[in-house]
């Protein structure tokens, strides 16, 4: 049995969540209590050490971080896929993947912690305007890269778009403003059926 240890607030977790239903994959939902610091007691740091979520555990086997876990839920159960046949286009997959990472979804969080659970006074205003600076310049450079498609890699639903789903909802509490292309392409994404179902209640 799989088993998956989650949060419904955090957007790595709704990456695997979204997965998990686009891919009809049965599995037992653990929610760890995240506001009690379940996460850094052993018991749950003998399924991450690093203390966040997600972390998934099948018979006793068990992997964390998010985007390793999409491949996992891939390469072990690949219909339906969420990864193209064309070796090009699986690779384009992999560089959004990794490009959403390092240039949208970690600052998104520098800015997204603090307005999500923090009072105003406890902004730290400087690393977020930094942040905001650097989503700007990458959604530049992906406007250009979506620019008359549907989607980010084959012209169709991906890996890709899901890692960068749980935060193309937040656009509006980023205060960025994405071209045309990004802001089509983030209205379907974030209404398939889903994105909406796993999305957080704050």
């Amino acid at each position: 049995m799989l088993r998956v240890y989650y949060h419904p607030l955090s957007t790595y977790s709704q990456r695997v969540r979204i997965a998990l239903l686009e891919k009809d994959i049965p599995a037992e939902m653990v929610e760890v209590d995240l506001p009690g610091h379940a996460q850094f007691r052993p018991e749950y740091l003998s399924k991450n050490p690093y203390g966040r979520v997600p972390a998934i555990d099948e018979d006793g086997w068990v992997l964390y971080e998010s985007t390793a876990i999409l491949e996992y839920l891939e390469a072990t159960r690949p219909s339906p896929p969420l990864l193209p046949p064309d070796p090009r286009d699986r690779v384009r997959v992999a560089m959004h993947m990794k490009l959403c990472d390092l240039e949208f979804s970690g600052p998104a969080r520098t800015i997204l912690l603090p307005k999500r659970f923090l009072p105003r006074e406890r902004w730290n205003l400087e690393p977020m305007e930094a942040a905001r600076a650097k989503i700007d310049k990458h959604l530049s450079i992906l406007e250009a890269e979506i620019r008359g498609k549907e989607y980010l890699a084959a012209n169709r639903f991906t890996l890709a778009d899901v890692c960068y789903a749980p935060f193309l909802q937040f656009l509006p509490t980023l205060e960025v403003t994405p071209g045309q292309a990004i802001q089509s392409w983030a209205g379907r994404i974030v209404e398939r059926p889903s994105v909406r179902e796993t999305r957080p209640a704050r």
